[in-house]
């Protein structure tokens, strides 16, 4: 199998916005360089004008060039690995690879080899997400991980207390790396499909939904999780920008959904909704 790679040129402050914009064009994982970053697809499954869309709006912005090749699907991110650092999330959580070696305990630890998936905690998403999980009562719940990338969120759910996990998403390479973390965090309660939730056998309903996705597909599938959630179940959403927020809760509320809080980290935004 083979993967498009765009290698984009920026300026440091644009390299998340960007990432973002690229996102929304179907590339699915990236990775930062020195002087901006890359990002990977299947091979020719993005859209080809809203990339050069995204292109033609920020060039008056930023110093921004684009470049495409064709490139092997394999674990390339060895050398950004080796100063891939561990995460802090409020001094509660470490997040790190199975390489480094702590100098003190934390309540919670979180083994992640990231590979090709989205989700090692250096993204602020991902941050938030782990961060709002924790104020949330997970023990004896079961859970839904929408999109998991490389299961972080699932596996912290499970060390939360929950007693089963139903985690999904549409990357192969996600569904690999997926099991993978699992695995080595010796999760025994996590259930990890590789598709679509409208696809998928699933077995509701489930306590909280967790989905760390761009706000797009947010959009389309909020009322997909709803129909999942038992009353009063939690909804805990992240994967888009502060200024997304009020598309977002007007779509929750079609839905039944109420907000109990919001959070941010720079630019971007976590939500946590609960089910009327």
């Amino acid at each position: 199998m083979y993967y498009t790679r765009i290698k984009v040129i920026c300026e440091h402050d644009f390299a998340e916005l960007l990432m973002a914009e690229v996102a929304e064009t179907g590339f699915d994982t990236f990775m930062e360089t020195d002087n901006g970053f890359e990002g990977y697809v299947g091979e020719e499954r993005y859209d080809k004008d809203a990339l050069e869309t995204v292109k033609k709006k920020y060039s008056a912005q930023t110093t921004l060039e684009f470049a495409f090749d064709r490139i092997e699907k394999e674990n390339w991110n060895e050398q950004w690995e080796k100063g891939y650092a561990p995460i802090d999330v409020e001094g509660k959580c470490i997040i790190r690879a199975d390489f480094h070696v702590l100098e003190k305990q934390y309540p919670y630890e979180i083994i992640i080899t990231p590979k090709m998936s989205f989700g090692t905690g250096h993204h602020q998403t991902t941050y938030l997400m782990v961060k709002n999980q924790m104020e949330m009562d997970h023990r004896g719940k079961r859970v839904m991980d929408a999109g998991c990338g490389t299961a972080i969120l699932a596996v912290m759910a499970e060390k939360l207390g929950a007693d089963f996990v139903e985690a999904f998403d549409i990357d192969e390479w996600s569904a690999v790396n997926g099991k993978e973390n699992i695995e080595v965090n010796r999760c025994k309660g996590i259930h990890l499909q590789m598709g679509k939730l409208a696809d998928l056998s699933v077995k509701g309903p489930f306590d909280i939904v967790l989905a760390n996705i761009n706000k797009n597909v947010l959009l389309s599938e909020i009322k997909l999780y709803v129909k999942y959630m038992v009353p009063g179940a939690s909804l805990l959403l992240s994967g888009f920008y502060t200024n997304d927020i009020d598309d977002l809760l007007a779509e929750a509320a079609q839905h039944g959904l109420s907000e109990v809080r919001r959070d941010e980290r720079e630019t971007w935004a976590a939500l946590l909704l609960r089910k009327k």
